[in-house]
């Protein structure tokens, strides 16, 4: 029903809840799988969120984690490994570090090591301890992952008001998780990885304004009508009446899903529930979260086993069978500790009388869970070692309950507000159910479950729950864990129920109008049950199975449950004076639609007191569907009344009694022999299996022990192989780098190892020494090469040992000049050194240097031209005049300087006019217009006058160029023509 076992001290305090204001928290869970998972959904996030993001994963203890370093390159959020005691602040990402389970309270995390033993649950452990202390701004992430770790954790969220997300099990590469968290019914909302960080940022920009502490005895007068609406339609559409729930809870409830659906004010809300169904199943589903434990709080289980259990079994009549009922069961947790702790005092007393446990929930698809008996493997953080190797087995990620328990309990939909209750019960177990309902509704429960206890039976309610309402009726077991027994046994009347259901409003009405209609239904329906609890027979409403459907006044009087499954079929529940007549009249009016009454006949009452009655059965059509059967039971003083209905016939009863007889004979003798023949094949085949089930099970259990320690393995090892996945892509690339590197650097290069054994080399590589790529682990030693380097084997060794660089120019047999170098290198600290050797072709440096002394030697100034003028090389000669005449800094005359933009700048001094045919003429031979070209011009120094001659001619190579000279003539003493000047 609701949440089976949660109690206020399992509920966050309001104070950590509102006003507060506490960060949202996202709490994201991830396993096997999980790193690409992680890294989708980070890339989608903005760095200021205003939320703090905890990352809990399946890791490793025995291997350092490398998700940090990873994480950090798709986010720029700061990414820290938790510490104890750390505090929690927005637009972080914190991972729990391995071998560590996390919590967190109010604002701080706290480890504590990982048991070594054991199934851990670390996402389960912190989801909880984060719906405890977040509520409302909590929010669970499930990732890619195996098992079902997070899915208890993830109803706690859930319950807490929090915001529930799974990734697609469609894109997760490991879906167990996932499934396992979706199969909750829960989860709102299913999506990518990177579609899940977008939709959280959208559920925190719709938070709700903080109005202050909640008021939790009261709704407001403007929220009531709109509030009042959508009980009317979870009603309407699920049969269940919320009108019982206090409002409190019920608008808790409601707002969350205005906030999931962003919608803005609770009018709007009931609109939306009008016009979608799926958002009105999922407001139900909300208020029945199946929200359980086995042997949870654990003393109180203690306690029911010492001081209730055993004293029943002990004490008990072993000719009669021990009943128990469990009430709001949810998803069955409870109702098999119970079943486990009877089953433990069985075998500890020697007695093993028949036992029967009933658990009933209002919500079919929780009966549905219960009665499979296969729950996630989290349970073992609940459910003791020994206790889950004697009454479970393991199938895949899941714990199954063997049949030796679950035999003994029956599953059942039941309403406890308004269905008829179990009797002769020996416990009743209704933990923190009560706590949910109105208080009028509390005693209504109470007066039930008092009337389903036996005479000395037991009442087990939750901590916040007490049997105040009849407090006379019982005696306290343990009144801190809210055991009782009964001293009184009740019977209260079963409470009759209208009829006639509230008509719907149209859809196209105002809201106002729409509350008017149902108003007015409420008050019709009240008025139409006075008048048929007054005037009208006491009836059962059948449907065309012959199963109770609904009662029309006290039936308490006529109606009966035995031991056994329970069941709905009237001739099971009547006594057995009238039950074939009353079967009879029904098979007579299914088949004529007609309406037919018995003869008066005589019942003896539970009290000894015997009336006179008879029974009439009237055929009930429903539109579009099958009809119904209408029983009623009429009284000795209406008989002597003027029928209403005329039209009612007489059965013969004598004549249809034979008739039916002789045909249930016939059908009797068919099903016997059919019957025999299926048993005897039954029994053949169940030799056969038993011998193969026996050889199963042994097989079963030693795999199981075997299977859990390597599902656990498995899913560390497969984090860290993520992990080194990621790394050495990110190795590939560096080496791929490295490659493209070094060809394009053309540097002949050599790895060798500590044995001198070759690991890599370059292309250049090869032509030096005469190898290839399958000479790899071989001896550099082993290889002829054409260096005239004697020692450099010795020199490697050398490096290796010492660990020094040694530098050296080597002449090669193919004319060239090498500068060698070795270098020690070593993987990683700790491991043998290796060494790298690098030759470098230095004979074009040489060359040029060489080419550099030979003009250093010349008087003349020298300098070499590109092909824009600009200077490349000089010689002595002409860097000492430069600075002779004021450009110490080679600014206007040294390399990199234009030479003709130098001339050009002369215009308007007395040397322009040579300057500008110098100019002209080192244009022309750039332009290819001469072969060479000379010019006499006049530098005169203030102390002196000064002639030159200047030579140019074009350097006969691809990339061109002029070499320009300058030669001092003044000893020569002449004074050029002026048609001299240039030739």
């Amino acid at each position: 029903m609701l949440d089976q076992e949660q109690n206020a001290n399992d509920l966050p305090a309001a104070s950590e809840h509102e006003g507060t204001q506490l960060p949202y928290v996202i709490a994201v869970g991830a396993s096997a799988g999980g790193l690409d998972a992680l890294e989708r959904f980070f890339q989608s996030l903005p760095v200021q969120t205003g939320a703090a993001f905890i990352v809990i994963q399946h890791l490793s203890p025995d291997h350092k984690s490398m998700m940090g370093n990873l994480l950090g390159r798709y986010t720029s959020m700061p990414v820290l490994t938790v510490e104890d005691g750390m505090l929690i602040e927005p637009n972080r990402i914190y991972l729990i570090p391995p071998a560590s389970m996390m919590s967190v309270s109010a604002n701080e995390l706290h480890l504590r090591p990982k048991s070594p033993r054991g199934l851990a649950l670390p996402i389960d452990f912190f989801f909880s301890s984060l719906a405890r202390s977040h509520g409302n701004r909590a929010i669970g992430v499930v990732l890619s992952g195996t098992g079902s770790d997070g899915t208890r954790g993830a109803v706690a969220i859930n319950d807490a008001g929090g915001l529930l997300l799974s990734q697609d099990p469609e894109s997760a590469k490991f879906d167990g998780m996932p499934r396992s968290v979706i199969a909750t019914g829960l989860v709102d909302a299913i999506l990518p990885p990177e579609e899940l960080g977008p939709r959280i940022l959208d559920h925190i920009s719709h938070a709700p304004i903080d109005r202050g502490p909640r008021r939790s005895a009261s709704v407001s007068y403007d929220r009531e009508s709109a509030l009042e609406e959508a009980l009317h339609l979870l009603h309407h559409q699920g049969g269940i009446n919320f009108r019982d729930y206090k409002p409190a809870t019920v608008l808790r409830r409601i707002e969350r899903r205005m906030q999931v659906r962003h919608v803005p004010d609770l009018e709007n809300y009931v609109r939306l529930l009008d016009g979608d169904t799926s958002e009105l199943y999922a407001l139900r589903r909300e208020l029945l979260i199946p929200v359980t434990n086995f042997f949870r709080d654990p003393e109180a289980f203690e306690t029911l086993a010492e001081k209730v259990i055993l004293p029943i079994v002990r004490d008990h009549s072993e000719n009669q069978p021990i009943r128990a009922w469990v009430p709001g069961v949810s998803t069955g947790e409870e109702a098999y500790s119970i079943a486990i702790l009877f089953s433990e005092a069985f075998d500890k007393l020697r007695r093993w009388p028949d036992f029967k446990l009933f658990a009933t929930d209002v919500e079919q698809h929780n009966v549905d869970t219960g009665s499979a008996g296969m729950f996630s493997e989290s349970i073992a953080a609940e459910v003791s070692p020994e206790r889950l190797e004697r009454f479970f087995y393991r199938r895949g990620n899941h714990f199954v309950v063997k049949n030796d328990i679950r035999h003994n309990i029956v599953f059942a939909k039941h309403n406890l507000l308004e269905d008829p209750p179990f009797t002769r019960m020996d416990l009743v177990s209704c933990r923190n159910l009560l706590i949910y309902f109105r208080n009028d509704a509390q005693e209504r429960v109470m007066r039930r479950l008092q009337y389903a206890l036996a005479p000395g039976g037991y009442l087990f309610l939750g901590s916040s729950e007490t049997a105040s309402s009849v407090q006379q009726d019982f005696s306290a077991v343990s009144s801190k864990y809210k055991l009782y027994r009964i001293l009184r046994h009740g019977t209260p009347p079963l409470e009759p129920h209208s009829p006639v259901g509230a008509l719907r409003p149209s859809g196209n009405r105002s809201g106002s109008r729409r509350l008017r209609a149902h108003s007015d239904a409420a008050a019709i329906d009240a008025g139409q049950a006075v008048l048929l609890r007054g005037y009208s027979p006491v009836s059962l409403l059948l449907n065309s199975q012959q199963e109770l459907m609904h009662v029309f006044g006290d039936v308490s009087r006529y109606l009966s449950i035995g031991e056994g499954s329970a069941t709905l079929d009237i001739s099971k529940l009547l006594p057995g004076s009238i039950a074939p007549v009353a079967q009879a009249l029904l098979h007579k009016v299914s088949v004529s639609k007609e309406a037919m009454r018995s003869d008066i006949l005589r019942i003896k009452l539970s009290n000894d007191e015997t009336e006179r009655l008879r029974l009439v059965v009237r055929h009930v059509p429903q539109d579009g569907g099958d009809a119904c059967l209408m029983l009623s039971f009429e009284l000795e003083p209406a008989l002597n009344s003027p029928s209403g209905d005329e039209s009612v016939q007489v059965m013969d009863m004598s004549a249809e009694s034979a008739d039916r007889l002789e045909t249930l004979e016939r059908e009797l003798a068919v099903t016997r022999e059919s019957l025999q023949a299926t048993i005897e094949e039954l029994e053949t085949a169940n030799e056969e299996l038993q011998a193969t089930n026996e050889e199963l099970m042994a097989s079963n259990e030693e795999l199981q022990s075997s299977n859990e320690e390597l599902q656990s393995v498995n899913e560390e090892l497969y984090t860290v192989n993520s992990e080194n996945q990621e790394k050495i892509e990110i190795l590939n690339r560096l080496n791929a780098d490295l490659d493209g590197m070094a060809k394009a650097a053309a540097i002949a290069t050599v790895f060798v190892d500590h044995d001198l054994k070759l690991t890599r080399f370059t292309p250049e590589a090869t032509k030096l020494f005469k190898i290839r790529e399958a000479d790899l682990g071989r001896r550099i030693d082993d290889f002829t090469n054409l260096l005239d380097y004697p020692d450099f084997f010795a020199e490697l060794k050398k490096t290796i040992h010492d660990g020094v660089m040694l530098q050296r120019e080597v002449p090669a047999a193919n004319d060239r000049l090498y500068l060698a170098r070795v270098l020690p290198y070593s993987v990683r600290p700790g491991t043998p050194r290796g060494a790298v050797a690098t030759f470098i072709d230095v004979t074009t440096l040489r060359d040029i240097e060489r080419m550099q002394a030979v003009l250093d030697s010349l008087p003349e100034h020298i300098a070499v031209l590109d092909n824009s003028g600009r200077i490349t090389m000089i010689n002595h000669a002409w860097r000492d005049f430069a600075c002779s005449n004021g450009d110490s800094e080679l600014t206007n005359s040294g390399l990199g300087s234009s030479y003709l933009d130098a001339c050009q700048s002369s215009a308007g001094t007395s040397d322009a006019e040579y300057a500008m045919a110098a100019a002209d003429g080192i244009q022309s031979l750039i332009n290819g217009e001469r072969s060479q070209f000379s010019l006499e011009y006049p530098c005169h120094s203030p102390e002196v006058e000064r002639w030159f001659v200047m030579h140019a001619a074009p350097i006969q190579h691809p990339s061109g160029g002029v070499v320009v000279s300058h030669i001092d003539i003044s000893a020569w003493n002449r004074q050029p023509a002026p048609s001299d000047k240039e030739t």
